[in-house]
């Protein structure tokens, strides 16, 4: 890891990275495309040492509540935060100014902090995103080597649940002729319908590859199984969206087991909840038994 002094912690959409990089080693990582500039090796950890300072002014100075953002570019749950702690010190900020909060993660390390989601939640509103790609927990450690496991995080959304804590699954990326079948669709669907998951994220079956990122996948697919590398190339070529040819058939399925189990399923509708701050009245009000005996 390596620290830097940053200019800014918020973005215009009030999204926030306290790191950069990350180790989670997934192999279709969009984070690593060369379009976003990182200078530093993927795996160097850039941490914002005036993140926090950051933060805290910039809450301070907004005229109207929101909800904060983290985890788009960089899971905020790698396990340097184990050490480091900015999540946690952020989580108690947001908390403290009563603004909303919502993260992206493939860790049940965010469980450490359960106790002020729920309180955030119990003020605003806290919507904890889990991304889930595989149903087979073999291949989940082949794609996604340095994280926590479906299974894992399949109990993290039912503790989340329990908690009543809002839920969003990013059913993202779907890997051509490696995870695009109905079963690992319905496996993951089954487990949403389970954990009372509020919504699924899904921009259809397949996934995008840039310069940068196109050459880490094809490196761990030399490492997984080497015939796919050439089935990819001779397919897809050097292009942006690689659809899957199960496309049609598995989104069918995915918009009709969401809509059976009331599951929203309208990216659109999903990322307006996630952006709309709602303040919670917590005062007890009276009814007219509290004035019979007065």
């Amino acid at each position: 890891m390596h620290y830097v002094t940053a200019k800014g912690i918020l973005s215009a959409k009030n999204g926030m990275n306290l790191y950069r990089g990350c180790s989670h080693g997934c192999i279709y990582c969009d984070s690593r495309s060369n379009c976003y500039n990182m200078k530093h090796d993927f795996e160097d950890i850039e941490v914002k040492e005036n993140a926090i300072d950051l933060l805290e002014n910039a809450l301070k100075r907004k005229r109207k509540k929101c909800m904060i953002g983290t985890g788009s570019m960089t899971d905020p749950y790698i396990p340097l935060e184990l050490e480091i702690g900015n999540v946690r010190k952020a989580l108690s900020l947001i908390y403290e100014y009563g603004y909303g909060f919502t993260v992206i993660t493939k860790s049940n390390r965010i469980m450490r902090d359960i106790d002020l989601l729920e309180k955030i939640n119990q003020k605003t509103k806290c919507v904890v995103q889990m991304t889930l790609t595989t149903y087979d927990e073999e291949l989940c450690r082949k794609i996604e080597p340095n994280v926590s496991t479906t299974a894992e995080r399949f109990e993290v959304l039912k503790q989340m649940r329990d908690a009543g804590i809002p839920t969003v699954v990013w059913l993202t990326p779907i890997l051509p002729f490696i995870n695009d079948t109905e079963e690992n669709i319905l496996g993951i669907l089954n487990m949403c319908i389970e954990a009372k998951v509020y919504g699924i994220i899904c921009f259809g079956m397949g996934l995008t590859l840039r310069d940068g990122n196109r050459e880490y996948f094809y490196k761990q697919l030399d490492r997984i199984n080497p015939r796919l590398k050439e089935i990819y190339i001779q397919r897809y070529g050097n292009q942006y969206m690689l659809d899957s040819p199960n496309n049609a058939h598995l989104i069918h399925i995915f918009h009709k087991k969401c809509e059976e189990h009331g599951i929203v399923h309208n990216n659109e509708q999903i990322f307006s909840y996630l952006h709309s701050f709602e303040e919670k009245n917590t005062n007890q009000q009276l009814s007219l038994w509290d004035f019979e005996t007065r």
